[in-house]
């Protein structure tokens, strides 16, 4: 493995990179430093030409075979900021580029490609589709494939990250946080800096529903995820690279998981430090930086998180607002029942305090109790929410904390229309999430397979910012048919969770 690491090292320092990607610099993060007691740096890759870091490797493979071969076309799959990289890549020396992305991408990464004259051929639902036809495609008209990640070239491209940081920060560096998806900045990076920093620790951070080298690590080989999350879609990948891996596995020092509302919150800390906003993945090394913080408990250490792009699908900036509140831990959700009878709302208003309600969701039915859906903004975190539940507590409110809940916050505080009807004994409502491709007709085409053979009786769609869009669907049928509607439902390949044991479903719409 030391002669692999030494040839990864040469090609790293003997890179081509810098033809067209900048030394990116490293920007202390003040106001984070001060509130976490330690000094936190971001490694601005959102300052490269198209946006990220991804641009290096693709350079650097598609410039080497350019010079060793003459090439004059290229090809790739990707639903982002590789495309992006390639493209750029080509135009700069004059030669084609043919980028297949998924039919879910959204149309500003799809432009940003067509605009640096690349083509574009938009196939599939996902990035495992787009991938084998681009394969296809290759080995039809002998093109070179550049892989986003698996690819020795790529890597050392993603490598002179690590360069960069051992010169910028030669010593009492503690550790670097590194955003991974299949592995090639990881890989990169982290051979440079175990050779030439052997202290340093190595921590990899991925999104919580899409973290392949978190299971291939705890495993011992490389495991191949059956789903992945889609939010911070540029590490969405079902597995780590195989070369990347055998790189990753000899000096990765921790690897640790953030969610949904977590990478949220780093987006908006990225925003007040930097006065850019990362796309989700640009913010995922952040978010494991905070929470490696909290659990391990470290102070006055010199760390760093990279901050690996800044290509945000606009329509998901709302659903980050919303969402990192919760992320710092600073919102709450509560269902609390109270009394039906005049005066109730007041009493509880009166016990809340004086706290900034961002949620506050009722509607009548005809039982005695009134079930509210509330939001509330804290000061601080844990502290603070442990005191204000137990206070509710012991004022004899029967509550429900519901701030982990995705179906509360993906769906319940944009509902209307309260509970369904009361059912006769041989009917049951279940309740599903589904996944919906944002593409036009994916609704239509959700229901055309279904063919009308079941009554929905529930149906909320909202767009969470991602290439998937979440929808709570609910049906009206007889028990013993449940695992008829399953299969129809397996059929149209929409991933799907059984919801109907929610309880924030129980709370508000059953």
């Amino acid at each position: 493995m030391k002669k692999v690491i030494k040839s990864y090292i040469n090609k790293i320092e003997n890179s081509k990179v810098y033809e067209v990607a900048n030394i990116s610099p490293l920007s202390k993060a003040d106001n984070l430093s001060r509130e976490l007691a330690n000094s936190i740096y971001l490694k601005r890759e959102d300052l490269q030409p198209t946006h990220s870091f991804k641009i290096r490797g693709a350079h650097n493979k598609i410039a080497h075979l350019y010079q060793s071969k003459n090439i004059t076309e290229v090809a790739t799959a990707s639903a982002g900021n590789h495309a992006q990289g390639v493209a750029y890549s080509a135009k700069e020396l004059g030669i084609k580029a043919t980028i297949f992305m998924p039919k879910t991408t959204p149309f500003i990464k799809v432009n940003a490609v067509r605009d640096l004259k690349a083509k574009v051929v938009l196939v599939g639902n996902n990035f495992d589709d787009a991938l084998k036809e681009s394969k296809t495609f290759c080995k039809k008209n002998k093109v070179n494939f550049i892989h986003p990640f698996d690819d020795p070239l790529v890597i050392a491209g993603q490598g002179t990250v690590g360069m960069e940081i051992s010169e910028q920060f030669p010593e009492n560096l503690y550790a670097v946080f590194v955003a991974v998806g299949g592995g090639g900045l990881i890989a990169g990076i982290g051979a440079y800096l175990n050779k030439v920093h052997p202290n340093v620790k190595i921590i990899g951070v991925e999104a919580a529903d899409s973290a392949g080298l978190h299971a291939s690590v705890k495993a011992g080989k490389r495991i191949k995820l059956k789903e992945v999350g889609l939010f911070a879609d540029g590490a969405a990948a079902k597995q780590i690279g195989k070369n990347n891996y055998e790189l990753i596995k000899n000096f990765l020092d921790d690897s640790i998981t953030v969610d949904t509302d977590e990478i949220c919150a780093a987006v908006k800390d990225t925003f007040l430090e930097t006065r850019t906003v990362p796309e989700p993945t640009g913010a995922l090394a952040l978010a494991g930086l905070k929470k490696y913080i909290g659990q391990k408990r470290i102070k006055n250490k010199n760390l760093i998180a990279t901050y690996c792009g800044s290509n945000l699908n606009f329509e998901s900036l709302g659903h980050i607002v919303e969402r990192s509140k919760i992320g710092e831990k600073k919102e709450i959700i509560l269902s609390i029942a109270i009394d039906e009878k005049k005066g109730s709302f007041r009493k509880l208003c009166r016990d809340i305090g004086q706290k900034n309600i961002t949620e506050f969701s009722y509607r009548k039915d005809s039982s005695s109790k009134a079930k509210i859906l509330l939001g509330l903004e804290l000061q601080d975190s844990k502290k603070s929410k442990d005191i204000f539940l137990k206070a509710l507590k012991n004022k004899k409110y029967s509550l429900t904390d519901l701030s982990n809940d995705e179906i509360s916050k993906k769906h319940l505080k944009f509902m209307h229309g309260g509970r369904g009807p009361q059912l006769e004994s041989e009917f049951v409502e279940e309740v599903y999430s589904v996944d919906f491709p944002e593409k036009p007709g994916a609704l239509l085409n959700f229901l055309t397979l279904l063919k009308d053979k079941w009554d929905i009786s529930l149906f909320h769609y909202k767009n969470q910012g991602a290439i998937y869009g979440g929808a709570l669907v609910g049906f009206t049928i007889r028990q013993k048919q449940v695992k008829s509607l399953e299969k129809d439902l397996l059929r149209i390949s929409y991933p799907f969770t059984r919801e109907t044991e929610n309880l924030g479903y129980q709370a508000f719409l059953k």
